[in-house]
């Protein structure tokens, strides 16, 4: 009886004035997104639409792999432990077309997204006209979600503050792969088949920004860069740019700053080697300089999402 009491004391916590209420913790996997709707819906249309733009390939990786695994759920199960999933769209008809981005609805943290329309063709038009807001909504709290796991075992090593001028946060499974050249810093964190390299360095502005294309020079500056300091297996060997397929250019911000955003292929000129990398170039007008941060992946034959997810949540953790 004292730990029903307990429980219930728990659940329904409130202050005096009655207006705090206890919510639960959120659970699901990184980048599983729910979708809440009636079973005629998922499979008609609206379903097709969903699963081509949150189930698109994921860009720059050597294989098909979905930029979200979805999971569907009927809105009559939509209920108790399914509400406590972290990201959710819900579907509904109603006499209005409407969409809505609520947090902490029925979990903490949580992001749901409530879609209404008039019909079904209302429906997949709010959702179509809203595409890039939901990605980059669902994208912002999956990144808050992975930096508070890696708040569990942070690595407090200040190197990287000390030669660059700013600070990233990182896991202790990373570590020091070469630190020979302070004006370059190595880290590496050994995974499954693999391994995850992440780099950091500077360059100037004008390394990137002049009268070629940025695309061009970004991979100029990434292929002079892995000639330099990222050595393949054999003499001779280093890494370079996948030539055969142009990398994709975003322009984002990190910490408040510009940034030139580059998802791509990476080999090693004269070894069989590659895999997908994930770079930023942030811009630091003070100091006339570019702070490139960029993570790739070795993982033959495997799934690298969520490695580059990975990478992606620590390059935007950097701060100046």
């Amino acid at each position: 009886m004292k730990r029903l009491l307990f429980l219930m004391a728990l659940v329904l916590t409130a202050c005096d004035d009655g207006k705090k209420v206890y919510i639960a913790d959120s659970s699901g996997n990184l980048n599983m997104v729910n979708i809440v709707s009636n079973n005629q819906l998922w499979d008609g249309k609206l379903g097709e639409e969903v699963r081509n733009v949150m189930a698109k390939d994921a860009e720059g990786l050597p294989q098909k792999e979905p930029l979200y695994k979805l999971r569907h759920i009927p809105t009559s199960a939509f209920t108790d432990f399914a509400k406590k999933n972290r990201t959710f769209l819900k579907f509904e008809l109603a006499k209005q077309n409407k969409i809505t981005f609520a947090k902490d609805s029925f979990a903490r943290p949580q992001l749901g997204i409530f879609i209404q329309g008039k019909n079904n063709n209302e429906l997949v038009n709010t959702f179509n006209k809203n595409k890039e807001k939901i990605l980059n909504a669902i994208n912002n709290i999956e990144i808050q979600e992975k930096w508070r796991r890696m708040n569990k075992s942070l690595d407090k090593d200040s190197k990287i503050e000390k030669s660059l001028g700013v600070s990233i946060k990182f896991p202790t499974a990373y570590r020091y792969a070469k630190e020979s050249n302070k004006n370059f810093v190595w880290l590496r964190k050994e995974i499954e088949k693999g391994s995850m390299e992440i780099f950091i360095y500077e360059i100037p502005i004008s390394r990137i920004e002049n009268d070629n294309s940025v695309i061009s020079n970004i991979v100029k500056v990434r292929d002079s860069i892995g000639k330099a300091n990222v050595p393949g297996p054999r003499p001779g060997t280093y890494m370079i740019t996948e030539e055969a397929y142009m990398p994709y250019l975003y322009e984002t911000k990190i910490d408040g700053k510009f940034a030139y955003e580059t998802r791509g292929t990476w080999v090693v000129k004269g070894a069989f080697m590659g895999g997908p990398f994930l770079s930023y170039a942030i811009k630091d007008k003070a100091n006339d300089r570019f702070v490139v941060i960029e993570g790739i992946v070795y993982k033959p034959t495997a799934q690298k999402r969520n490695n580059i997810f990975e990478i992606e949540a620590i390059a935007r953790s950097l701060k100046f």
